[in-house]
């Protein structure tokens, strides 16, 4: 069991190295053009509209671990920007942080996206400015390890301490959102529900109403979910209740696209 985790963090750890970054087109970024139908249609819902997805990332790493991004649309604002941290952006682009218009709830290299985190309506209109503010202050943006971190993961789990409004739980598979630096060893939950104690993110203890309780070993986390009655396994993520209730995403989307 050992040799088969050790052996998961080499290629998690390596294989970035592989990927052929003149293939990827920085209008298509790791996804496809196609909507899963998570979010309501910009073009047609004036409300304001914030949520936070997760999918397995690309190749053999996706054993282990997924990547997280955020999409934000004012109220009244035709299109949704979609923002998140992509490693290989850093050395093209002198920036890791990568933000624009796009498609919230599109694939991640084929992989299918889950629903983190859904406000929409006046709960998205009073902090969508907050959020967007943070995500253009994010102060790793010029920095980037794959593990233990800043990564995509860590990005999401920052925006979260700062805007504690979003009450955001990030997966155990999202290896990098317990990543703090050294002189905030001690601080807030991602949620602000809660507290944690994280070494750059290979040994930590969090605590609070969103998370449960959690335990960080070299990135990999176990969760206990007391008051959703689920538990949040390294490797395998969320087995319980889901942190978002797709069939109503799904019944609230349709209504608003047929206007009902």
């Amino acid at each position: 069991m050992v040799l088969l985790v050790l052996y998961a963090y080499g290629i998690y750890l390596i294989e970035p190295f592989r990927i052929h970054r003149e293939r990827l087109a920085a209008s298509d970024i790791g996804g496809s053009a196609y909507s899963y139908g998570l979010a309501p249609k910009a073009d047609q819902y004036d409300d304001a509209v914030i949520q936070v997805y997760a999918a397995r990332t690309w190749g053999a790493k996706k054993v282990l671990a997924v990547h997280t991004w955020i999409a934000t649309k004012g109220k009244g604002a035709d299109h949704y920007q979609v923002s998140q941290i992509i490693g290989w952006a850093l050395n093209r682009n002198g920036t890791a942080l990568f933000s624009e218009a796009g498609i919230p709830d599109k694939s991640w290299y084929g992989n299918e996206p889950t629903l983190l985190l859904d406000l929409r309506g006046r709960d998205a209109e009073l902090v969508v400015d907050k959020v967007e503010e943070a995500i253009a202050k994010y102060p790793y943006a010029d920095t980037y390890t794959v593990w233990p971190g800043p990564n995509s993961n860590t990005f999401i789990a920052w925006l979260g301490l700062e805007v504690p409004e979003l009450g955001l739980d990030l997966p155990s598979t999202a290896i990098g959102k317990d990543w703090r630096p050294w002189k905030e060893t001690f601080g807030w939950s991602a949620s602000g529900s809660g507290v944690q104690a994280s070494v750059y993110g290979l040994l930590g203890l969090t605590a609070g109403f969103q998370e449960g309780v959690e335990v960080n070993v070299l990135g990999l986390s176990l969760e206990l979910d007391l008051f959703d009655l689920a538990l949040e396994l390294p490797a395998v993520g969320r087995v319980g209740t889901a942190p978002v209730d797709v069939d109503l995403v799904f019944s609230s989307s349709e209504s608003e696209a047929t206007g009902r």
